[in-house]
């Protein structure tokens, strides 16, 4: 296992960064808003907790939410214009640095495609970076399930899309940021994790990652270093 000084080596050097968006680059869970824009709020949100607890499957944990929620694409179209997802401080910074440096910045989530990639538009991320879920609807627009074929829908999808990265770009060093168990478990592939309570903070994720922080701004000052 990597020491801690080994860890920032990697990130200072690393040919990708891998961010979970959820609690990590946005403020909020996006489906917990999607959720309440619903109607299912409470109940959604319940259900979110345990999953991110690593309690229960993430698809079993999805499945079960999106049963719940059902949103229609209008529903998930309004939520973006009326409730665009909100910016963690100092995301936009790191993210920018990272590219100056050459550094790939992905994004891999278990929300939805369509919120990420607004996401990612913001953080001029492109979005044949965005591995997230994608949910499916009718043709006249009521929810028809969600796309299960997606690695991201998993439990351990978030390792296999880094260890397809790694495949098809070579990398040779893949650091991946994020507050939950599912991005935890992404280590290996990723050859370092950074857990994040800058949102919310998972006891087990606080108390099992060798290096957690609870700002971008410590990111930032790390790559400053060199």
């Amino acid at each position: 296992m990597a020491s801690l000084l080994e860890m920032k080596e990697i990130f200072r050097n690393a040919d990708a960064v891998c961010f979970d968006v959820d609690s990590t680059v946005i403020r909020e869970e996006g489906i917990d808003e999607l959720a309440k824009f619903c109607g299912v709020g409470d109940a959604v949100a319940e259900m979110t907790r345990r999953a991110m607890g690593g309690t229960v499957t993430f698809k079993a944990a999805l499945t079960a939410r999106l049963g719940l929620i059902r949103p229609s694409y209008e529903q998930v179209q309004k939520l973006i214009s009326d409730n665009p997802p909100q910016l963690t401080p100092g995301i936009r910074e790191l993210v920018s640095r990272l590219h100056q440096r050459g550094v790939q910045v992905f994004l891999i989530s278990g929300g939805f495609q369509s919120i990420v990639e607004h996401v990612a538009s913001q953080l001029n991320i492109p979005a044949a970076n965005v591995f997230a879920n994608r949910l499916k609807f009718y043709f006249n627009g009521e929810y028809a399930g969600f796309d299960e074929t997606q690695p991201t829908a998993e439990s351990g999808g978030k390792g296999k899309v880094i260890a397809h990265l790694k495949e098809q770009f070579q990398f040779k060093k893949v650091v991946m940021i994020g507050d939950g168990a599912t991005d935890m478990e992404a280590c290996p592939p990723a050859d370092c994790f950074i857990g994040f309570g800058g949102n919310v903070i998972r006891k087990q994720v606080k108390e099992k990652a060798k290096w957690y922080i609870t700002h971008f701004d410590e990111l930032l000052k790390e790559l400053e270093e060199r």
